[in-house]
């Protein structure tokens, strides 16, 4: 896709003022129109746009519905079924000193917002915000990720055909595009992506006063206890490790296992990986690919500084940037693959005696966007207790984002702010609270010089 020029940002930026400022973005009927536009619109590019995924990052068909495609219309569906009562006022009660006032929560679009999307779920992290902007009634500037070209121009086409670019538009570009964007005053940022540009785009949103939802990423843990089934442990921890080939912000980073049960959990995780990919998964249609020749070297890198003993795969193809599910035995806290996240296929074990122990190790490093544990549900309670992270699975990993009644969000160095169904609404709205107050009766205790205090402190 061509760069888009200041010019052209310049512009869009003011229509988008200009636009809002008309205030039809707030009718409720506007809104329901152009999400059932948004909707019609990706089901009809439904076949490009799985294509551009297979192109992009290698994703099977399936993999790219279920994971991109379907979480889109999904949400769409649901903000459709539950906007009308999301957006009506909401009647709060009020104090007995503050009677015969009453009180209301008005929930109003935030204004010009700008969406930063990410490369590793392209189309699902551009889009979901989108509809959180829609449903609040703002205006939208979305900026794909210039590492996944063919599905930024399925998604450029998507835009053009469902909204007026005055209204929802699209820019492309690399990271100067990007740090223009951020000179421009938003009521809103959402930007999904590393920590490392997480804190670029608060400090520019800083300059300006503007709100920001981050969601980044991080070393999110998986714990296995003991008292786990392992198969059932195995087989959900590689799928969620191997799900676009592990480029998922909460796909489990590293493990955590009890000694007792780490021989079986690694054979067990190896048949899981034969059995879903084959026994040469460079040769599988449903295994997805690494996104660029960078990305593979860092990857690449990682796997030759470790001090650990692979137990399965580590089998690399540059040309075909393809690194096979690769299992890692013998990583300390020291270990290179410890002091970042890894998103990609790279799976390092570390081994605990005590649960007590896996949860130090967790609470050492910066809270994760997402934390696993597999064992007794009372104890995973317990580990829910004494750690932190954006999100939580027990007896499995990734599923929580595919709820939408819960919030998706992360924690300290993880993120801020959380979306997904009501919350994506929420997100880009301001909750404003207004006070009603009768003209028919002044109550004259609340004016100087304070008559009846000492009765008026008993009833605040």
């Amino acid at each position: 896709m061509e760069n888009t020029s200041t010019t052209e940002i310049d512009r869009i930026h003011r229509e988008h003022q200009n636009f809002f400022a008309t205030h039809q973005t707030k009718n409720i009927d506007f809104k329901i129109d152009k999400l059932k536009k948004l909707k019609s619109t990706i089901d009809k590019y439904e076949g490009q746009i799985l294509e551009a995924l297979g192109k992009d990052l290698g994703k099977s068909e399936e993999e790219a519905y279920l994971t991109e495609k379907s979480i889109v219309t999904g949400e769409i569906e649901h903000h459709l079924k539950n906007l009308k009562r999301w957006a009506a006022p909401q009647k709060v009660s009020s104090a007995l000193h503050l009677l015969p006032s009453s009180g209301k929560l008005l929930f109003e679009p935030l204004g010009q917002t700008l969406i930063i999307a990410p490369w590793n779920y392209p189309f699902q992290l551009l889009m979901a915000p989108l509809i959180g902007a829609i449903s609040a009634g703002c205006c939208a500037i979305l900026k794909p990720s210039e590492n996944t070209q063919h599905i930024a121009a399925v998604m450029d086409r998507i835009i053009k055909e469902t909204f007026e670019p005055n209204y929802i538009a699209m820019v492309h570009g690399d990271q100067e595009t990007g740090a223009y964007l951020l000179e421009k005053r938003f009521d809103m940022i959402f930007f999904t992506g590393s920590t490392r540009v997480g804190k670029i785009v608060m400090k520019a949103a800083a300059e300006h006063l503007t709100p920001v939802i981050l969601e980044l990423g991080g070393k999110s843990p998986c714990i296995v206890d003991e008292n786990a089934n392992i198969e059932i442990a195995a087989k959900r921890i590689i799928w969620g490790k191997t799900i676009n080939s592990g480029q998922t912000c909460i796909a489990p980073d590293y493990l955590l296992v009890h000694e007792k049960v780490k021989e079986e959990l690694i054979e067990n995780m190896q048949k899981h990986i034969e059995s879903m990919y084959g026994r040469d998964p460079e040769e599988s249609s449903y295994y997805p690919r690494i996104v660029n020749k960078d990305a593979f070297d860092r990857l690449s890198q990682l796997l030759e500084k470790t001090d650990g003993t692979i137990r399965h795969g580590g089998q690399k193809n540059r040309e075909k940037l393809y690194i096979s599910p690769t299992i890692l035995d013998g990583i300390t806290g020291d270990d290179e693959l410890m002091k970042a996240e890894i998103f990609g296929p790279i799976l390092p074990i570390m081994t605990f005696t005590s649960l007590d122990e896996a949860i130090t190790q967790v609470n050492s490093a910066e809270k994760p966007l997402a934390l696993y544990y597999f064992g007794n549900t009372e104890k995973g309670e317990m580990v829910l207790e004494k750690t932190s992270s954006g999100g939580a699975c027990i007896n499995d990993t990734l599923m929580h984002i595919a709820n939408h009644n819960l919030p998706f969000g992360g924690v300290g160095n993880s993120g801020q702010g959380s979306y997904h169904g009501r919350e994506s609404f929420l997100a880009f709205s301001n909750r404003r609270a207004v006070v009603t107050t009768p003209t028919w009766i002044d109550l004259k205790f609340k004016y100087a010089p304070f008559k009846y205090f000492e009765w008026i402190k008993k009833l605040m």
